[in-house]
């Protein structure tokens, strides 16, 4: 991409995944200007060669282009200034670029709001964990007006393994649902199977080697069941991500008229755990909501 050398694009949201994708920008040669709430977050970031943003104003000034990759609405709302007088100048004239996860609905009428006071919108959520992110193999579901698509489609590229355009804004947020919906569902139904091996009496171990030399492995249930198999919860994809996007489909799922089962029994496990404290652990730590139910733990 020529313009990575002459252009510079504002990158805001250093989180968990914010952090590693802004890298692999940075090393790719993108000129950034990065802003975040918690100036230590920056210091990899500079050392990259990214500039560092005294100020939202500073940034909203210096870049056309911003890529958001902030937690929630409220968040987004925050940076924007959504409700307040600064709205208009921070996104008249600027691509605004949401690569986080919100309700579909949110997005379109932040896309629209945007649109009035002439600014551009578009959708990029990515689908993927810390790791993938560092090793810059997320993949990207991209929506908005078509020539925007093409652009960031490019500029998104030194993140992710693959993109895809899914037309109109709130087409990427929805796939993004229907993704999660099946990594959600599949990670549990892995865990649901290591907990019936262990109350069978089972070797996991084995358990683990017939999935991972069967059709049904993949990346995910490979390094998911090696988690299991060491009783490793520390956090790649966390309950508390997995009960917010869970959330989100169920809401969007009951927008449509769609019926959601499984994404129903996910919520009600996934709560347990929440409730035994555990929110900062592995998603596979689900499988405490499987022995309580047993009767092995109290």
């Amino acid at each position: 991409m020529s313009e990575r050398t002459t252009t510079t694009i504002g990158f805001i949201g250093l989180g968990t995944m914010g952090e590693p994708m802004a890298m692999n920008l940075a090393q790719a040669g993108v000129r950034l200007l990065v802003w975040n709430r918690s100036n230590a977050k920056c210091a990899r970031l500079a050392s990259a060669g990214a500039a560092i943003a005294a100020s939202l104003d500073e940034l909203f000034a210096r870049c056309e282009t911003i890529v958001l990759m902030l937690a929630d609405g409220a968040a987004i709302d925050a940076v924007l200034d959504r409700i307040g007088v600064a709205f208009a100048s921070r996104v008249h004239g600027h691509l605004i670029v949401n690569m986080g996860t919100v309700p579909p609905a949110y997005s379109a009428a932040l896309a629209a709001e945007i649109a009035a006071v002439g600014g551009r919108y578009v959708e990029a959520p990515v689908s993927g964990s810390r790791q993938p992110a560092e090793a810059g193999q997320l993949v990207a579901m991209v929506a908005g007006m078509p020539e925007d698509v093409t652009s960031v489609l490019e500029l998104v590229g030194p993140m992710c393994s693959k993109c895809f355009a899914c037309g109109a804004v709130p087409g990427a947020l929805a796939m993004k649902l229907a993704v999660n919906t099946f990594l959600i569902t599949m990670v549990t139904g892995l865990v649901e199977a290591a907990h019936f091996a262990g109350r069978h009496g089972l070797d996991l171990g084995q358990l683990v080697a017939v999935l991972n030399a069967g059709p049904m492995a993949s990346e995910v249930s490979r390094t998911k069941s090696a988690k299991l198999l060491a009783q490793d919860f520390s956090r790649h994809a966390g309950i508390s991500d997995v009960l917010k996007n869970n959330r989100l489909i169920i809401d969007a799922a009951r927008e449509a008229n769609a019926a959601s089962p499984l994404m129903d029994a996910c919520l009600a496990l996934y709560g347990e755990v929440e409730d035994m404290g555990l929110v900062g652990d592995d998603m596979v730590a689900v499988i405490r909501a499987f022995e309580r139910r047993s009767g092995a733990l109290p």
